[in-house]
């Protein structure tokens, strides 16, 4: 081998030797561990991981920070939606009371009116009961046609004063208590009675409701006479002897 072949070959083992002691390490267990043969050069260590690094850092803050936004906004909503529903509910009570309110308004004022009604209804009736109860006749002969022509009238019977009052002057004299006691209907049991001189068969079957059931009564004869004379004559008014 020429010199200066050896000397390169010297100097190459060299250099492997020291990289083989750079790299030879002790571990725990006192085993002897050689790493592979590296180069003794120095190693240039890039920068790009570590801004790598400083991005994601960047990168995960930036997110927490827009989930605590996304979290802090979701409250704010949600107090927003309670709000909301807070005063809904309010207001939904407060209608509901104004309401309640409108209707026991009502129903007290058509109570009330109601109430009016009736108490005017109740006035008015007995007015009218009053009206009636206070109509009087005089206890007289008078008296007695006036009250037995009221009551013909809302019976429908026809007749007259006038001609009540000539019937009853040629047949009693006006006296209600007179009896005849020596016609043919006496001779038979039956006399004529009162003002208007009436049988009793024919006061019962002529009898008009509301009057005394007493022939001697005054409108009792009266109004039954008519009543009679109204069927077999058409009224009294046309009876001008006995009948």
């Amino acid at each position: 081998m020429p010199k200066n072949t050896r000397k390169i070959a010297i100097a190459g083992a060299a250099t492997l030797g020291a990289a083989a002691l750079a790299f030879s390490v002790v571990p725990a267990d006192a085993q002897t561990t050689t790493t592979d043969a590296v180069s003794s050069a120095r190693v240039a260590y890039s920068t790009t991981p570590v801004q790598a690094v400083q991005a994601s850092v960047t990168d995960q803050l930036a997110t927490t920070s827009v989930k605590v936004d996304a979290i802090e906004a979701k409250k704010a909503a949600a107090a927003a939606a309670a709000k909301k529903k807070a005063a809904a509910e309010a207001a939904a009570k407060a209608a509901a009371a104004k309401k309640k309110a409108a209707a026991a308004a009502a129903a007290k004022k058509a109570a009330a009116a109601r109430q009016a009604k009736e108490a005017a209804s109740r006035s008015a009736k007995r007015v009218a009961v009053k009206k009636v109860a206070t109509k009087s006749y005089a206890n007289n002969l008078d008296g007695w046609i006036k009250h037995s022509l009221d009551i013909m009238k809302s019976k429908g019977i026809p007749g007259s004063y006038s001609g009540l009052h000539r019937n009853i002057i040629r047949e009693s004299s006006g006296n209600p208590k007179a009896i005849n006691n020596w016609d043919i209907n006496a001779i038979n049991g039956i006399p004529s009675k009162g003002l208007l001189q009436v049988i009793p068969p024919t006061f019962a079957a002529y009898h008009v409701a509301g009057t005394s059931w007493n022939i001697y009564d005054p409108v009792a004869n009266i109004t039954a006479a008519a009543n009679y004379a109204a069927d077999k004559y058409g009224t009294i008014d046309n009876v001008d002897s006995a009948y």
